[in-house]
């Protein structure tokens, strides 16, 4: 894949333009950063060159976020190589310096004091720094919603890209490895907060590595996980055929093929192909079930793959397949045995109790679990949750009269509005 440069200069055109002139004037980044875009500067790119997660600027470009803080506003002006008052700041030092050819069209270094005072960062020091810290922030993610590890994770993946380009050997090797399992995990981050091109794109970005340093078992995961992003988004041929790559792989290990049957089980029943579905759920939970003793998976967070799981998945289709009764059952069921760590799982958990509680004529009860599943989306940020809250809401919307639903949907319309409407500044 070829990577996208920012030149260390922007065009004179671009920053004579009198849109671009009023936007920096204003400081209107929302406006700044879409002309850039215009100009062929893609928000991944903005993203690396101002040290800013991919999410932060297209938030930013959206309304959602304001840049006021002097210190960004400066990180921005170096980043991106706009001339200090154009900003209303003092002329930055790099205007005053001439451009060295071999500098051209490299991507910009965090700080200019990076690493003056002391030895460049080792490489191998820094992979097993990562692969330290990853079960960290796997617990975050999983206990606290998915922001809390967002900044951490891509900041780590941003280091490790710029080893890794003059890495070579075991040491790239290495980096390929450990950088594989981090974008694949960003890349859930990020669909766990609702950008699917960022999801997609970091997974790519893990796939490339993974077959650049034959990491079978990796690269098994990432058809998984891209046969869940299709599920997501209801492909349900592209789910299945993806589920299938999954579990043909080389690679798959036994946990990995019990995630891809039962993804393979949901493109099934999207397709309203209950027998498949079913066999597919019952090869998935006999698989996780499985005591897998070959640690070949190791370096990944599998921890989630049991039968829980694997009937929380299943439960879910039994509402599309029309068997809402049997899917509270097997939610309630699998509910108690969830692990606590699970607390952003279990609000979409509770959210699609709540859709089944109602498609199955149990307002109360539906209200009841759709607002326990609110309080864990507050805290959380998962778009997941919110997107299978919203489902809840519509099944809901025939019990309006009942006093419990009236209260839920009140709350549920009030954390949209809110959240849709109030920028926040970073």
């Amino acid at each position: 894949m070829t990577q996208a440069r920012l030149p260390d200069r922007l065009p004179p055109v671009l920053l004579s333009d009198p849109e671009m002139v009023t936007a920096c004037r204003a400081r209107d980044f929302a406006a700044v950063f879409r002309l850039l875009k215009l100009a062929g500067v893609y928000p991944s790119l903005i993203a690396r060159a101002c040290d800013l997660t991919p999410s932060r600027v297209g938030e930013v470009m959206a309304g959602m976020r304001k840049i006021e803080k002097i210190d960004l506003v400066e990180r921005i002006a170096d980043g991106l190589h706009i001339p200090g008052h154009m900003l209303g700041l003092a002329a930055r030092a790099w205007e005053q310096q001439p451009l060295a050819p071999q500098t051209r069209h490299r991507l910009p270094q965090p700080s200019a004091t990076t690493h003056r005072l002391g030895a460049p960062l080792d490489p191998e020091f820094f992979v097993d720094h990562l692969r330290c810290v990853m079960p960290g922030h796997y617990k975050a993610a999983n206990l606290l919603g998915s922001r809390h590890a967002l900044d951490s994770v891509t900041r780590n993946l941003q280091q490790l890209d710029r080893l890794q380009q003059n890495a070579g050997g075991r040491t790239r090797d290495e980096l390929l490895g450990i950088g594989a399992r981090t974008a694949e995990f960003l890349g859930w981050l990020h669909q766990d907060l609702g950008d699917f091109d960022q999801a997609v794109y970091w997974s790519d970005r893990a796939m490339e590595w993974a077959q650049e340093s034959g990491d079978g078992v990796m690269a098994a995961y990432v058809l998984f996980r891209k046969s869940n992003q299709a599920t997501a988004r209801r492909n349900a041929q592209q789910a299945v055929g993806l589920a299938r790559a999954a579990q043909r792989s080389t690679g798959a290990t036994p946990r990995i093929r019990a995630l891809a049957a039962q993804q393979e089980a949901q493109g099934h029943a999207l397709m309203g192909n209950p027998r498949f579905a079913q066999a597919k759920f019952d090869e998935a939970h006999e698989l996780a079930a499985e005591q897998d003793d070959s640690h070949d998976d190791d370096a990944l967070d599998l921890a989630y793959c049991t039968p829980t799981y694997i009937e929380m998945q299943r439960a879910n289709c039994l509402i599309e397949l029309g068997d809402p009764h049997t899917a509270v059952a097997m939610f309630e069921a699998e509910l108690r045995a969830l692990p606590t760590i699970y607390r952003n799982d279990q609000g979409v958990y509770l959210s699609r109790l709540a859709r089944a509680y109602a498609v199955s004529g149990g307002p109360e009860q539906a209200a009841a679990a759709a607002d326990r599943a609110l309080s864990i989306a507050i805290d959380t940020e998962s778009a997941r949750t919110m997107s299978e809250l919203s489902a809840a809401g519509k099944a809901l919307q025939q019990w309006n009269a009942v006093p419990e639903v009236a209260t839920f949907t009140s709350r549920l319309t009030l954390m949209t509005t809110t959240a849709s409407s109030r920028p926040s500044a970073i």
